[in-house]
């Protein structure tokens, strides 16, 4: 596989400045100092997804899919920077929601192991470190949570009936809040738990059982934007990117699954959604629709996974 210059021009013609801003900085590896991109990186809060996601709604910080917990995770995957006022506050928010939760509610141990939501605290570090909070107590509170809660097979759970087998679901998103805050910190216990977590996602060729080798599960194998808590195959090979791990040849399944699933224009698809389109009267629904045809966000991390193994 290649970048594909359809797939390129696809996403340069967005109309989201945070997306054209990836694509100019992850795969053209223009310089993000420059003026022009400089420039154009102040405006990824403008974007029309971007500015309706930060329209913060007056709810609780982890409220499906409304509260600042989920909406940052979007923003800060659209490039935003640190330093608006709103993002800062809603970082704020997000942080001592948190802490207060886990000084107050403990996790239970079963087994000899904390059963805890780990992807909450991981998706919280990850947003903290990139909006410039990685030396904030409560950042580094959740970061020595998370190496403290890991289990010896690389991963979190939260299960409390006796399972020893950690979840994919419950893993990924620590594991990203600890190699961006190792990346901040040079903190070596969180890049440790962050390679041992990595391991037990490549053990399984990233989707597949450690024993048939069948698929875990038919939405590991879908990909999806945005995965909120979810894990799939394409949202691994973006976390696991910056470890430099993708040449790994446990990782050939999940790039063989991603050229399978390219369409002949260049681009992918969503394989599923998570959320609901703003209007819908039902729950999960969110403040923009991020596309289920020709998807920007999943198009751009797939060819940053093809990129970022290109080079290792």
């Amino acid at each position: 596989m290649d970048l594909d210059d359809r797939a390129v021009s696809f996403l340069l013609a967005s109309d989201e400045p945070g997306v054209r801003y990836l694509v100019r900085t992850d795969l053209l590896g223009e310089a993000a100092s420059s003026s022009e991109l400089s420039a154009l990186r102040e405006s990824i809060l403008s974007g029309p997804k971007a500015s309706a996601v930060l329209d913060f709604e007056n709810v609780s910080p982890y409220q499906k899919w409304r509260g600042a917990h989920w909406r940052l995770v979007s923003l800060i995957e659209l490039g935003a920077s640190p330093g608006h006022p709103a993002v800062i506050d809603a970082v704020e928010q997000v942080l001592d929601h948190w802490v207060d939760q886990r000084r107050s509610h403990p996790a239970p141990v079963i087994d000899g192991l904390a059963r805890q939501h780990a992807s909450q605290d991981g998706n919280a570090l990850a947003v903290a470190v990139r909006m410039g909070l990685a030396s904030d107590p409560r950042a580094v509170y959740l970061a020595e949570a998370l190496c403290a809660w890991q289990w010896p097979d690389g991963g979190w759970n939260c299960d409390p009936r006796g399972t020893r087998r950690s979840s994919f679901h419950e893993s990924l998103a620590p594991t990203w809040g600890l190699i961006e805050y190792h990346a901040a910190t040079e903190e070596p216990r969180a890049e440790e738990a962050a390679r041992r977590a990595a391991e037990l996602f490549l053990d399984h060729h990233l989707f597949r059982t450690s024993t048939s080798g069948e698929v875990i599960h038919p939405s590991f194998a879908a990909f999806h934007w945005p995965p909120y808590w979810h894990y799939d195959v394409l949202q691994a090979l973006r976390v696991l990117a910056p470890l430099g791990v993708l040449g790994d040849s446990r990782a050939d399944d999940a790039f063989d699954l991603l050229a399978r699933k390219r369409l002949k224009l260049g681009y992918w698809r969503s394989g599923g959604r998570w959320w609901r389109p703003p209007g819908a009267a039902s729950g999960n629904v969110e403040a923009v629709d991020w596309g289920r045809t020709a998807n920007e966000m999943i198009t751009l991390n797939a060819l940053r996974a093809i990129a970022a193994r290109r080079t290792r």
